[in-house]
């Protein structure tokens, strides 16, 4: 049986939308189409906040992206359905290969680093690089994304620690108008364990690795980094975060004090469902020693 291409109304539905054939993304939209490129899988509301300095309709906004997703530009990635009233959420769109075909056209591709993992994993990763960009963006700092920083030295992300390596889930940097901080992130939405015998990542195995590298400054070697290397962690609550600093009290060491956390939890749940976590960047980071470190500048 033939699916309809809209609902009763007349409007698409998450799996089915009417195609089009002439469109064409303009300036704005391809910025949208950068922003997914660089970070990964977005959320309208994200999009929206991305380009809300230019253009402030909401609902002239969400338009425009399903424009573009019946002109087959944009996708939505089919895992966001797993969620409770998923419908009620805003959908979170990815780019197609017409997309990137596009972008290669117009000579602006880049071969960008984004999350990988498993998906819902990933897709915070996204939000999370994704909001403090556009929060940085804002405050006129420059976000530097990994790809970037890997191209200093032409490496890959893992840093050799022996024979195991150590895999940030992203890495970027800020540019505060010709002086830098990097950043590798870590995020947590509650599946990796605080300790595990095997080699899985795990919290206790993720504090060592880091504290390898930043007493011996391996991250400079292999990056090609100038600059110092803060690790970020986030958590989808407040209960991980505080268990994470308890972890780090327990055999604490002079590198810590590189290691900063936030969570991503309000009173409505996680914020990357419904808003932007901008705080991650417009609010001071926790150390495990209980002081407090803004990103907002060096």
């Amino acid at each position: 049986m033939v699916q309809p291409a809209t609902d009763r109304l007349g409007r698409a539905t998450f799996r089915h939308i009417a195609p089009k054939e002439d469109v064409r993304p303009n300036t704005r939209e391809v910025r949208w189409l950068k922003h997914i490129e660089r970070h990964g899988p977005q959320g309208s509301h994200y999009l929206y906040e991305l380009t809300r300095d230019t253009h402030r309709c909401k609902d002239t906004t969400l338009r425009q992206m399903q424009k573009l997703r019946a002109g087959g530009y944009l996708s939505l990635p089919h895992q966001q359905r797993a969620t409770e009233r998923a419908e009620f959420n805003p959908y979170i769109y990815d780019l197609t290969q017409k997309a990137e075909d596009h972008l290669f056209d117009l000579g602006i591709d880049e071969p960008t680093v984004r999350p990988t993992g498993h998906w819902w994993h990933s897709y915070m990763t996204s939000c999370v690089t994704s909001a403090i960009d556009i929060a940085a963006l804002r405050a006129g700092v420059r976000f530097i994304p990994a790809h970037e920083i890997l191209a200093i030295k032409d490496v890959d992300l893992a840093i050799p620690i022996g024979r195991a390596h150590l895999i940030p889930d992203q890495l970027f940097a800020l540019d505060y108008g010709g002086r830098y901080r990097a950043f590798a992130l870590e995020v947590d939405r509650g599946t990796e364990p605080k300790t595990s015998p095997a080699k899985r990542k795990s919290w206790k195995r993720s504090i060592e690795q880091y504290r390898q590298i930043i007493e011996k400054q391996r991250y400079k070697r292999h990056y090609g980094l100038n600059t110092n290397l803060l690790v970020l962690w986030v958590f989808n609550s407040r209960t991980k975060e505080a268990r994470f600093l308890e972890l780090m009290h327990q055999k604490p060491c002079a590198a810590d004090r590189a290691f900063l956390t936030q969570s991503i939890y309000d009173d409505t749940g996680p914020s990357t469902e419904r808003n932007l976590p901008t705080h991650l960047f417009d609010r001071p980071w926790k150390r495990a020693d209980g002081s407090a470190v803004s990103i907002r500048g060096v």
